[in-house]
């Protein structure tokens, strides 16, 4: 998914998908995952330095990625999406709002409940056994990349470093997220539940755990069959209620939730036993799957006395 927060700021994409023939690449992307040059440039009737710069236009906003592929006649460049989702701010930003931002680890989480399949690695090698729950106490795991596991919960605390005397005006969370299948399964779906201090926010249906190609930051050394990448999600909780991708999923607002300096600020993401689609989650961290991001958060902020003047 990619994030633009203003109109200004997303100039070059909109201008990028203003043509036609973009679009027609877009979507024989989405029918036929990836393709070379010349399928590109046959499926479209086009040449291939015709289609060359509008590649380039799509490459450098992020739309699609190309890799290189041995092939057995050599090296050829093969086209991929890159993005799912576009998400765009029109409503300006309160300017009146300051800004905390932090990262969380994928393994620094402080409590946990989990149930096989399941496991934690970093990008260099396991911790420990998979299947085995133990090792999500090991020492280890604050090290870990990525976590898996079929049901249960991992819990993280979110720094809360706002100056004295301000209120919490929003919260924006940006995770990578998959189901968790034995090996993997683009079919498997799982509803994945958010909580902030215990309070379900709501939840995202994950339609599957990606295994069809590998992550673009997957480190090497990964197991081909199993889990690849995940799906970004930005989660916001504001004045309004909860959204995902900008999509209403609550009515768990800020003003419940009362949130301001002192606030402890947990995290949670579980998929409990009784969700209809019990799926797993897989949550990927930097150095693995499609984005190399860890848990991005960012706190907006104003004084508490502000709406008093």
């Amino acid at each position: 998914m990619l994030h633009i927060t203003s109109l200004e700021e997303g100039l070059d994409l909109f201008k990028t998908l203003g043509s036609d023939i973009r679009i027609a690449i877009i979507k024989q992307l989405l029918q036929n995952k990836k393709m070379n040059m010349n399928e590109l440039a046959s499926s479209l009737n086009i040449t291939n330095g015709a289609l060359t710069s509008h590649i380039k236009r799509l490459e450098d906003c992020g739309i699609i990625t190309i890799s290189n592929e041995s092939t057995g006649h050599g090296n050829e460049k093969r086209c991929s999406l890159h993005l799912d989702k576009i998400l765009i701010d029109i409503l300006p930003p309160d300017d009146n709002c300051n800004i905390y931002e932090t990262d969380i680890k994928i393994g620094q989480y402080c409590d946990y409940q989990v149930s096989p399949t399941c496991g934690l690695a970093t990008t260099s090698s396991l911790i420990g056994e998979v299947d085995n729950i133990r090792y999500f106490s090991h020492p280890d795991r604050m090290d870990a990349n990525i976590i898996w596991f079929s049901k249960g919960y991992v819990e993280y605390i979110i720094p809360n470093f706002i100056p004295a005397s301000q209120k919490i005006e929003q919260i924006m969370i940006s995770v990578e997220l998959g189901s968790e299948a034995p090996g993997s399964n683009s079919t498997w779906p799982s509803d994945i539940h958010f909580y902030l201090n215990g309070i379900c926010l709501g939840y995202w249906t994950s339609p599957g755990d990606f295994g069809d190609e590998r992550g673009l930051f997957t480190p090497s050394w990964w197991f081909p069959n199993w889990n690849q990448y995940g799906m970004l999600k930005l989660i916001v909780v504001n004045q309004e209620g909860t959204f995902i991708d900008g999509l209403k999923i609550s009515e768990v607002s800020l003003n419940s939730l009362k949130l301001d300096f002192r606030s402890p600020l947990k995290l949670k993401f579980a998929v409990p036993e009784t969700t209809k689609h019990i799926g797993g989650v897989t949550i990927f961290g930097s150095g693995f799957g499609n984005y190399n991001q860890d848990i991005h958060v960012c706190i907006g902020y104003k004084p508490i006395y502000s709406e008093e003047k």
